[in-house]
């Protein structure tokens, strides 16, 4: 199993920037999928997840309102689009999955670390 992220760059204060997220190797229906991210000298804080059967994301408070976080299961992809970024918004996010069998992660877990068991390598935003 593999997650890819792409889409991060280099973005001005104000500006947009649209994550994906492709899960591969994987062939049962995917659960919940996260967004995390980790700035230097930082510990990885979780930013958005979603449970791929239904229901809204469930957002960090920094980024209520300016993140979105989507997925399409046929495609079993995650995305994240982010408006309004801020310089405090840089980081490496990566993607995270979790699919093990039978476990259920709690809707109060969604944006830890470890509630999920697969993660991809990151993609680098940066906000000036």
């Amino acid at each position: 199993v593999q997650l890819v992220e792409s889409g991060g760059g280099s973005v001005q204060a104000g500006g947009s920037l649209g994550l994906t997220c492709v899960v591969s190797g994987y062939l049962y229906a995917l659960y919940c999928m996260g967004w995390f991210r980790q700035g230097p000298g930082n510990q990885r804080e979780g930013v958005a997840g979603i449970y791929t059967g239904g229901g809204d994301g469930h957002y960090a408070d920094a980024v209520k309102g300016r993140f979105t976080i989507s997925h399409d299961n046929a495609e079993k992809t995650a995305y994240l689009q982010m408006n309004t970024l801020k310089p405090e918004d840089s980081g490496m996010y990566y993607c995270a999955a979790e699919l093990r069998p039978d476990y259920v992660l709690q809707v109060r877990n969604i944006l830890r670390t470890n509630g999920y068991n697969r993660w991809g390598r990151g993609t680098q935003v940066t906000v000036s």
